[in-house]
């Protein structure tokens, strides 16, 4: 039987079949962008929206992973994100829209920058086909940014967008740390691509070494084993390095007098025997006078600042040799000559010159380390971190003595702001642990201290995070209050109001012969009922025996941020202190050396 064509076409019809399913679309820029920044881990993004960003605001929303945190202003972004970096190691990351997004930012980037903080800054930009034009919105971000950044990215491909961001990552943890920024046209983060994110990258202009040399190392050893007046000297590449436990058996291993600056506070504990303070213009006597007296000095992921040496000539007029260890080489004797360098990661080295000591045959002079031990015994007699207790009026000093004492035995974190009350806390206050102290070094930054508090709050929400500030800086950043509120991170601030910007007042009175221009705050606010108007508790502090008693109410709230108002005096200076100009050892220890 003659089959028609009809029926094989009929037939045909009949057969079940299996329609292809349709291709995946290709995500676009935004979406590419959420997807590395969850290849990266990244559990929180601080930021602020714009009309240059909105695509990429669109993609978080459609997402679960990511907690994007709005602040109030971009500054605040960065420090928070900034914040979370320093308190746990990870890479922080904020997100700001073009033109006054990035400049708000500035501040925060730099902050990062002269701090060695990971961090990477997704900017907004005006579409590619605007850049140049000076479009609504638009600035040049690379160009702003190139001095405050490690790296800096304009992405013009979406192609390129996913291995952008995996570059950005590598260079901002790797080597010395720092901040990179990836700068985003509107076209860019709407267009598509196939979607790959590398597992690793390589780059051949970025390769920063790891192990430090061996015959550097073994030299260093030989220096070290002979020295008579040794000293141990570190910054905060210890703590970037999470090197503590390293610094510590080399301390425990040859028994040297050590110290650390303002940035390495916490990596070697205060409770240490051996540890002398913190060192510089605001240091102690003691470790300042064995700074300056040393014959072998070991410097540790630190860069020699202005701040803790001093007058750099008068520095070099004691003959010492000197070994720097640093994962950055432009670190080494970019203000001190040094006589062993050593480049590689601190922690890395730590290990290699702890294993080489154990081997050695020979051992420190006993006698001599003695004798040196006793003439740093001498420096230590003169307390000069004392200081003249009231009845009537709260002393700054004391103040964070009685934080400390109810907070020793707990996981608690410390931000500061900057000045006065920066420099009691790193005085006072004794850090056991690294990552415990977070506060503005490099740059010095007003308004970081409470943006700071919420981003470790974020990271540790088991952990007291106490923000130590001043009536000047805290106004800085108020506005985070709001924040604060909104995702629930119950900080306590601490501020030590004097009614005056007291770092400035305090040079005023001691070089400007008191004429303090515009450093007393004629109309501040009513903290209290300013806190309270944000939804937070506010606590007057007036007199001496009333500060333990708020610390403690501001630790027993725990679900609730407290701003404690402490009215303290208004004279007291920071003590003690190397005046502009004067070397290390040139210190004047309190008005009675004037």
């Amino acid at each position: 039987m003659e089959i028609t064509a009809a029926e094989v076409k009929r037939a045909a019809l009949a057969q079940p079949t299996s329609t292809p399913a349709p291709a995946a679309a290709d995500p676009n820029g935004s979406e590419i962008l959420v997807r590395c920044l969850q290849a990266e881990g990244v559990k929180y993004l601080w930021g602020y929206p714009g009309g240059a960003v909105l695509y990429i605001y669109d993609a978080l929303y459609k997402q679960q992973t990511i907690q994007h945190v709005l602040v109030r202003h971009e500054q605040a972004a960065v420090h928070a994100a900034d914040g979370y970096a320093r308190a746990t190691g990870d890479v922080g990351v904020a997100l700001v829209t073009s033109g006054p997004g990035v400049t708000n930012a500035i501040t925060g980037i730099a902050t990062a920058y002269m701090d060695s903080i990971p961090m990477v800054i997704v900017t907004g930009q005006v579409p590619t086909a605007a850049i140049g034009l000076d479009a609504f919105q638009e600035c040049d971000t690379v160009g702003i940014t190139r001095p405050i950044v490690k790296h800096n990215f304009l992405v013009k491909d979406v192609r390129d967008l996913a291995l952008t961001l995996k570059k950005a990552f590598h260079i901002a943890r790797t080597g010395r740390p720092g901040p990179v920024v990836v700068d985003i046209p509107k076209d860019v983060s709407l267009k598509t691509a196939p979607f790959h994110y590398p597992e690793a990258v390589e780059m051949r202009s970025y390769n920063p070494v790891k192990k430090g040399h061996g015959g550097q190392i073994r030299k260093a050893v030989q220096l070290l084993l002979q020295a008579r007046r040794p000293y141990i000297y570190t910054g905060g590449g210890v703590i970037l390095g999470n090197a503590a436990s390293e610094l510590r058996q080399l301390i425990a291993l040859v028994g040297f007098p050590c110290t650390s600056t303002l940035m390495g506070l916490g990596a070697i504990a205060a409770s240490e025997a051996k540890f002398l303070g913190m060192l510089g213009m605001h240091g102690t006597y003691e470790a300042n006078m064995t700074m300056q007296n040393c014959d072998v000095l070991l410097a540790v992921g630190a860069r020699f600042d202005d701040r803790v040496i001093g007058n750099p000539k008068h520095f070099a007029s004691v003959e010492r040799k000197i070994i720097h260890v640093d994962i950055d080489p432009s670190s080494i004797s970019k203000r001190v000559k040094v006589d062993i360098p050593i480049v590689g990661d601190v922690k890395e080295v730590l290990i290699e010159l702890i294993a080489q000591i154990k081997e050695a045959q020979a051992r420190p002079d006993a006698a001599a380390l003695a004798a040196w031990w006793a003439q740093i015994s001498d420096w230590r007699q003169r307390d000069c971190l004392a200081y003249k207790t009231s009845p009537d009026v709260i002393k700054p000093q004391a103040v964070i003595e009685q934080l400390w004492q109810l907070t020793k035995d707990s996981d608690s974190y410390i931000t500061s702001d900057v000045g006065q009350h920066q420099m009691w806390a790193a005085q006072y206050y004794r850090f056991e642990q690294p990552r415990r102290w977070i506060n503005s070094g490099g740059l010095g930054t007003m308004g970081v201290g409470l943006p700071y508090a919420m981003g470790i709050k974020l990271a540790r929400p088991d952990a007291d995070v106490f923000c130590v500030t001043g009536e000047g800086s805290i106004q800085m950043c108020i506005q985070e209050l709001s924040t604060c509120l909104q995702y629930k991170t119950p900080v306590k601030i601490v501020s030590l109001n004097n009614r005056y910007l007291g770092m400035v007042r305090q040079w005023q009175e001691l070089d400007y012969e008191g004429r303090y221009s515009h450093s007393y705050m004629d109309a501040l606010p009513n903290f209290v009922k300013l806190a309270e108007a944000y939804g937070h508790v506010g606590i007057l502090v007036e007199k001496p025996g009333d500060v333990e008693g708020a610390l403690k109410e501001a630790i027993r709230l725990k679900d609730r941020t407290v701003f404690l108002d402490i009215r303290t005096d208004q004279t007291e200076n920071v003590w003690p202190m190397v005046r502009a100009g004067k070397g290390i050892s040139e210190m004047v220890l309190g008005a009675e050396d004037l």
